[in-house]
């Protein structure tokens, strides 16, 4: 967020450690929409919030409850909800949460520091070995930095009450490195209930050697709690019971807490490099939501508290290896990964956040374990392949308080993943891949077969796991110098699944889709002071049987699209001017009701003096855009109204205009 910027389009030649592959000959099969970018690069844009440094890999990353609360991510025709589709983690631990309170895949990234990011590794689409549950849509790796170059003191203050505090530094310790970081941030928003949020993050890291031959110890401590501004309804602003800013249930509310302990240990030799990394994570999110107001209750209100409580560890080790098949250069990695949760996750009835009822109240052991294998050959100066394939176990033991839910169960699925690449004929390569993927489903949802709510009803279980099936071709092109260009068309495919829905504790079937769309990317490094980009993905996304009620799916975003540019270069002026837009979306399967787009405009800029001291200035929403964050539409339920509920859309708006001025220093 406060680094100085660096117009560097190709990150993989400004960042030389703690990414997988990179510094090293051993790559992974490559495709056009993967990427790398820098620590530098991110915190060079103007964001308002951690998750939206993801913004870059390029989607669109939104709130639409609370700040504390995982971001909502959009990408490639998917609304990936909290997480659903898209693994993303940090230092290798994952960041998304299985079979939790609120939604499968709950990635809450509000514990990332911005300005210890050393890089960010992106792959859209199911065709990386290394990516197993969740990775249909893609994945994101971010590492953190081993030590700083200089130390570094913030101070934030901002309009709407935000303050933020930031102190970082590291220095030798023996034959390697101690980097310390700890953050405190503080805001209310435009709010009638103020979000009131309140974030403490801190992190201890020791390190030896390099990301090739060496390792690290990093310790992590997170802690929040906030209002939860939630989404409204449309009629409730245009009847005047509210304003654009206002809430109907003011007692909604959440809390977070986060520590993890985690390693990593590499080793490189003339054959090739071994990796080993495990961490252990202890969680607790309790999360406090009425989406319906007075629908299910009309006296009590409709607010439910979501408890996830676990303990969580895992491992991974892999081995490169060079080597030859019939005298031409060959590749071979395989790796082995697991990872056991132990979980408490509950579902209950409250009024103004007081207990009244319990839904669910159930313990969950889960488990999985997987092995990949990927063979990399270079056959002529023009033709490289990769084939690999992925093995994925799972195993899930529920222990419910409703008996005839609890049992166990177990499933498994191997994915095959081969790619090649062709070319570079006039500077240009093509990349062909095809992928299959996966994502586990709520593990309560598999051994279910009775309603918590009204327990007569019997219901659907859930597959334990869901394929996909990935197809890219996409081109890629540098001939111009400083400007790199790729061009992608995919195509994704969902078999039929079932969702266990956390907020109503039921299963709710869905139907299979099929995705296909176009992805134009670029990144164009004018001089070394100035960096253009541009990114634009327009997908079809369909439910691919027929039902009378619609073929569209639910919030899949048709066109998304960014573009920015950037400037400054060590000392002197620096500022960065990014564009955001997300189309229209399918509110019902119909297609009869729509969300409005929304499209914002964010801006910084700022001055490095010699001495290490760096004021700047953001402005977010310069144009004041009275757009949406979020949008659905659904039945609820206001005081007066009949007793079935009014379907409406609900919204939650953007902030308005906000300035944020940032003074830092670096010694």
């Amino acid at each position: 967020m406060a680094e100085a910027p660096v117009a560097t389009p190709n990150a993989s030649a400004a960042y030389a450690g703690g990414i997988t592959g990179i510094g090293c000959t051993l790559r992974p099969v490559e495709v056009a929409s993967a990427g790398i970018i820098t620590g530098a690069q991110i915190n060079s844009r103007p964001v308002t919030r951690p998750g939206e440094m993801l913004e870059e890999v390029p989607g669109i990353i939104t709130q639409h409850s609370g700040e504390g609360k995982a971001n909502q991510f959009f990408l490639r025709g998917f609304n990936l909800d909290h997480g659903t589709d898209i693994p993303i983690s940090v230092d290798g631990m994952p960041v998304n949460m299985r079979t939790h309170a609120h939604g499968q895949g709950y990635a809450d990234l509000n514990f990332l520091i911005p300005e210890l990011v050393g890089a960010v590794e992106f792959h859209k689409g199911p065709y990386f070995v290394r990516d197993g549950d969740c990775a249909s849509a893609g994945s994101v790796r971010i590492d953190y930095l081993d030590k700083l170059n200089r130390n570094i003191v913030l101070a934030q203050l901002g309009n709407f009450g935000f303050k933020r505090a930031l102190t970082a530094a590291s220095a030798p310790l023996g034959e390697g490195n101690l980097l310390v970081a700890g953050e405190a941030q503080f805001y209310d928003g435009p709010w009638v209930v103020p979000d009131a949020l309140r974030k403490f993050s801190g992190v201890g890291r020791y390190s030896q050697g390099t990301p090739l031959d060496g390792f690290a110890v990093t310790g992590m401590a997170y802690w929040a709690k906030w209002h939860t501004t939630n989404h409204i309804p449309g009629r409730a602003v245009a009847e005047g019971i509210i304003g654009r800013f206002g809430t109907i249930d003011p007692s909604d509310a959440g809390d977070t807490v986060r520590f993890s302990l985690s390693g990593r240990r590499s080793r490189s030799d003339a054959g090739g490099i071994t990796r080993a990394s495990a961490y252990v994570i202890r969680y607790r999110m309790n999360l406090f939501n009425n989406f319906t107001y007075f629908l299910n209750d009309p006296v009590n209100g409709d607010q439910f508290h979501q408890r996830d409580s676990r303990a969580l560890g895992g491992g991974k080790v892999s081995r490169a290896f060079q080597g030859d098949l019939f005298g031409l250069p060959m590749e071979n990695e395989i790796g082995m990964q697991t990872c056991p949760d132990d979980i408490r996750v509950g579902l209950f009835d409250t009024t103004a956040r007081r207990h009244r009822s319990t839904v669910l109240d159930d313990r969950v052991l889960e488990a999985s374990a997987a092995f990949y294998y990927e063979n990399r050959v270079r056959w002529t100066d023009w033709l490289r392949t990769g084939v690999g394939f992925r093995a994925d176990g799972y195993y899930a033991d529920v222990c419910s308080d409703m008996p005839a839910n609890s049992g166990k169960a177990r499933d498994g699925i191997v994915n095959p993943k081969p790619g090649a690449v062709f070319g570079p004929w006039l500077d240009t390569e093509l990349y062909v891949n095809y992928g299959g993927g996966f994502h586990s489903n709520d593990a309560r949802g598999v051994t279910a077969t009775v309603d918590p709510v009204s327990p007569l009803f019997n219901v659907s279980r859930s597959p334990f796991l869901v394929p996909s099936t990935g197809y890219e071709v996409g081109i890629r092109n540098p001939s111009i110098v400083g400007l790199e260009t790729s061009l992608v068309l995919f195509r994704l495919d969902f078999a039929s699944e079932n969702l266990f829905q956390g907020d109503t504790g039921t299963t709710e079937p869905s139907r299979p889709t099929r995705r296909f769309g176009i992805e134009w990317s670029n990144h164009y490094a004018v001089v070394p002071w100035l960096a253009l980009e541009g990114d634009l993905t327009i997908t079809n996304a369909r439910f691919a049987d027929r039902d009378p009620l619609g073929s569209r799916v639910l919030e899949a975003p048709a066109t998304i699209a960014s573009a920015g540019v950037t400037f400054g270069e060590g000392q002197g002026w620096f500022g960065s001017l990014r564009f955001r837009y997300f189309g229209p979306r399918p509110l019902i399967e119909d297609n009869s009701v729509r969300s409005k787009p929304t499209a914002l405009l964010n801006g910084r800029v700022g001055y490095n003096f010699d001495n290490g001291l760096s004021p700047s200035l953001g402005i977010f929403n310069l144009t004041n855009a009275k757009a949406d964050q979020i949008t659905y539409y659904y039945v609820s339920r206001l005081p007066g109204e009949d007793a079935a509920g009014v379907a409406d859309r609900h919204f939650h708006p953007v902030e308005p205009t906000a300035v944020r001025l940032t003074l830092a220093g670096r010694f």
